[in-house]
């Protein structure tokens, strides 16, 4: 009707609600107009989409400049609905000058009036009292007053009531006369509709268009050629190239007959492979473990199985964090013993050895290539290495030699050396004897320093083999020395530290039995040994820090996976002694190779490193970190994606694929594949419960075991289902802590997990999930 920037707008009584725009109440008449951010409005379409009174107007309210938008309330519905909107700054900017200028208008009205009031004369009655007296309303009817009145000698009588019809007494008679009432006359000029949207149908065939018909011929009859025909076209030449072009394929495809058959139906064989024989999923209990005296109110922390003896197991404890027991957490703190437990399958009621540790051990792990050798990360950041090399006899001697007997059944040897209860006629007379002495006190062969090492726990650790190094003249060679292993550390504190490892001469002078002796000469009997003897001059290679500088970000890792390490070393040419080793180290840590030996310093002259790591914040972080020790500068490049909520707790990769990464944390696991920037390949819902660890099956690729906080382990495999897990199972009453998988041998797969209660579960895995598929 001539304003183009004007746009009718019906407003439901939810909408006017929600922007506060209710007729009457908050726009009337006079006040007829409500600004509304732009903001709020497009917030509006997002939550309620269609159903919002402005996604008609959504592209025009899109494409406003301002940012609030000027809604008139419209009681005479002069442009068909209840409210109009304007869509333009210009006519905003002119109605409220308007309306501005008429209140204005208004108020000099008023103004004037009142002045002209103050200045009129005062009042003089010219005898309107009369008139009005006249016009006033005055009752002139008499009133009937009625006295309704009742005998005192029936105040407080019992009342009786009964039933009977109203026919038989004509006094009791009431009539109840119909009327029209007025309440339900009113029309009604707006109404909450709910209003179901549904897809627009759509038609379409799927018929063959019909082409032109045109007339065509067809030769049923063989063509005859004469034998002098046939002569002439054999010997020709286009034959020959014609038999030369095609004689190769030809071939090919005859021996492709040979070899496969061409009519083997494969669409059958995979629903037989997929559906041939469902054996039932579960994990079996296999043992229990646990300690009165050093498992009691305590949680388990870290659970690795020994690389090579089959049957030992180690597990690390730290105090409950639950809020129940913090009153006396001081007390217990000095009952318990940091320690790493070591136990065995065919002795399960003895330790079979104990190591100390200054404080609590937050993970470990056994050295591969030397699994006498282990490395764990304390509650305190401090890097703590124990050397258990004298008992490593003692180990392989608690797994009984039993002879192999032969199945009837499958026909097949089998060794009897599964013991899951103490039998004394299956369990050698040696391992009686042991079960009652204590276990060996092992104390650690060396520590870090505590100036260089991690501020914050120590959560996780990571053995490096040092496969080959560059050698001045651009070759390989393998590196065998003493120092063949790093090992890598991670911490909240936003910190990677690169350690080596002292010889073997250094740790067994500081081990030396003189030492100890001479120390235990001077303490009573009944007083055990201090960590005061400990060789705190271990120091890292390499510190990373994860900060970003140029916004102050950090990173602090709780998990880390190296994808790839890359260095070169660099000869000094002179060999030096351990003090002239050890004493630039105090200068530059973090620059120098800490060695022991008596061969020549090794200095890193550039290392690149790539790893995922997973932080505090539930975020995923891949850095590429290359670092030139000449020119003193770091280039790393690092992408985050953000997809847990909470401290991610598992970040492993897979033991099929190398590019290939599990995480998980808060109420979320996810598939990660290096090289693909734009998130994860595969994430789960959100679950009702925490998922507190995990691990891949070391046997199929499409496995894995996740623990929840209710005591449940979820089994997922992606061969059958990705939207749920394909089985669970409930393992414990408390929280799963740690799971650990294990391959004893080709047919007896073993799962450990521990809970926050102390006890450790050894659960055999089933047949199916430990077999890969033919397509798996």
């Amino acid at each position: 009707i001539g304003h183009p920037e004007i746009f009718p707008l019906l407003l439901s009584a939810k909408t006017q609600e929600i922007f506060n725009c209710r007729p009457d109440e908050d726009v009337t008449e006079e006040n007829c107009f409500k600004c509304i951010k732009k903001e709020d409005i497009i917030q509006d379409l997002k939550t309620r989409a269609k159903a919002s009174d402005f996604h008609p107007l959504k592209k025009v309210i899109l494409e406003y400049p301002g940012e609030e938008i000027l809604v008139v309330f419209d009681p005479n519905l002069q442009y068909g609905q209840n409210f109009y909107m304007i869509a333009s700054e210009e006519a905003k900017e002119n109605l409220l000058q308007s309306l501005a200028a008429v209140e204005e208008r208004e108020e000099t009205e008023e103004e004037n009036i009142e002045e002209t009031l103050e200045i009129h004369k005062p009042w003089v009655s010219l005898g309107s009292e009369k008139e009005v007296e006249e016009e006033s309303l005055k009752e002139r009817d008499t009133k009937i007053k009625y006295k309704i009145s009742r005998a005192r000698r029936k105040f407080g009588a019992p009342i009786t009531f009964t039933d009977k019809n109203a026919s038989d007494d004509k006094d009791s008679y009431a009539e109840c006369t119909a009327y029209e009432d007025d309440t339900f006359s009113i029309k009604l000029t707006e109404r909450d509709v709910g209003v179901q949207i549904v897809p627009k149908l759509r038609e379409a065939s799927t018929q063959t268009k019909w082409t032109y018909p045109k007339n065509a011929s067809t030769q049923y009859c063989p063509r005859q050629l004469s034998n002098e025909a046939k002569a002439e076209s054999l010997s020709s030449e286009k034959l020959k190239e014609f038999l030369t072009a095609v004689h190769i394929r030809m071939e090919m495809a005859l021996q492709q007959n040979e070899i496969m058959n061409v009519f083997f139906d494969d669409w059958n064989a995979l629903a037989k492979d997929q559906e041939e024989g469902k054996p039932d999923v579960y994990l079996k209990e296999y043992q229990s473990l646990t300690d009165v005296q050093y498992l009691k109110n305590r949680t388990i922390s870290c659970v690795r199985w020994h690389p090579t003896i089959y049957g030992i197991i180690a597990l690390s404890s730290g105090e409950q964090p639950s809020d129940e027991e913090q009153v006396n957490l001081f007390n217990k703190s000095l009952l318990h013993q940091s320690v790493i437990l070591l136990w065995s399958f065919f002795d399960p009621l003895c330790l079979q050895l104990v190591l100390k540790a200054p404080e609590d051990i937050y993970c470990f792990q056994f050295n591969p290539s030397d699994p006498n050798i282990i490395a764990g990360g304390c509650v305190d950041g401090q890097v703590v290495l124990w050397d258990i090399s004298k008992h490593e006899t003692k180990l392989e001697n608690t797994v009984p030699v039993v002879e192999e007997t032969t199945d009837s059944a499958e026909g097949e040897p089998r060794a009897v050396a599964r013991v899951p209860e103490v039998i004394p006629g299956l369990i050698p007379h040696m391992q009686v004897q042991q079960s009652s002495i204590e276990p060996p006190l092992v104390r650690p062969c060396a520590a870090s320093s505590m100036p260089y090492t991690h501020t914050k726990p120590a959560t996780d650790v990571h053995w490096l083999p040092r496969s080959s190094e560059d050698n001045q003249k651009g070759g390989t060679s393998e590196h065998r020395g003493e120092n063949n292993l790093q090992l890598v550390t991670c911490s909240p504190d936003c910190s990677i530290l690169f350690w080596d490892i002292p010889s073997i001469e250094h740790r067994e002078s500081f081990l030396s039995q003189k030492i100890k002796e001479e120390r235990r000469s001077h303490m009573p009997p009944d007083v055990s040994d201090t960590d005061e003897d400990l060789d705190l001059s271990w120091k890292p290679l390499i510190k990373i820090n994860l900060r970003e500088r140029d916004n102050d970000t950090e990173y602090g890792p709780t998990r880390m996976n190296l994808k790839e390490l890359q260095y070169r070393y660099k000869h000094s040419g002179k060999a030096k002694s351990l003090s002239a080793v050890r004493t630039p180290i105090k200068e530059t840590p973090y620059t120098e190779m800490s060695t022991s030996s008596s061969k020549n310093l090794e200095v890193l002259e550039n290392i690149s490193i790539d790893f995922f790591v997973g932080n505090e914040d539930g975020e995923v972080v891949y850095s590429n970190w290359k670092m030139k020790i000449d020119t003193n500068s770091a280039k790393p490049h690092s992408q985050k994606y953000t997809l847990h909520t909470e401290t991610i707790n598992t970040l492993q990769q897979s033991p099929f694929f190398k590019d290939i990464f599990l995480s998980i944390g808060s109420q979320k696991f996810a598939i990660w594949k290096e090289g693909v920037t734009n998130g994860p390949i595969l994430q789960s819902s959100c679950s009702a419960g925490r998922y507190t660890a995990g691990q891949w099956s070391l046997t199929r690729p499409g496995v894995f075991f996740i623990g929840r906080d209710n005591g449940n382990i979820d089994i997922w495999d992606l061969l059958k289902k990705t939207h749920e897990p394909s089985h669970f199972q409930n393992i414990s009453k408390s929280i799963i802590t740690f799971i650990s998988p294990s391959s004893a041998s080709a047919e007896q797969h073993f799962l450990a997990v521990s809970d926050n209660l102390g006890v450790l579960h050894i659960l055999e895995i089933c047949q199916t999930l430990c077999h890969p598929l033919s397509n798996e």
